[in-house]
């Protein structure tokens, strides 16, 4: 899997990042979905890997992604900025979340 991070992206990020020891981990959210294949990509702010994740080096910050959710990505993907101002998450194929929030969770 290979995940480029837009310019724009990049600063959004360092400044939720605001210097502190956090991963950014790209999370197939699943809750309130109903089903555990059922889900929706989002950026978390999380203080450590946790043991089903896979650290995947970009063009600028490491991404901390499941294995195990790994199958609902495609094995190029972009995280970039949309026109509102929230990060959107796209492929070479399609648009997987064009309005993905960020959240911590530290």
């Amino acid at each position: 899997m290979k995940i480029a991070i837009t310019e724009e992206a990049t600063r959004k990020l360092a400044e939720k990042m605001k210097n502190k020891e956090i991963w950014i981990k790209l999370k197939y959210d699943t809750e309130g979905c109903g089903c555990s294949v059922d889900g929706v990509p989002t950026l978390w702010l999380v203080p450590e890997k946790g043991e089903d994740d896979d650290a995947i080096q970009t063009n600028s910050f490491p991404i901390l992604v499941e294995r195990s959710k790994m199958i609902f990505y495609d094995e190029q993907l972009t995280i970039g900025l949309s026109d509102v101002g929230t990060f959107k998450l796209s492929s070479p194929n399609e648009i997987l979340n064009a309005r993905m929030n960020i959240v911590e969770r530290t």
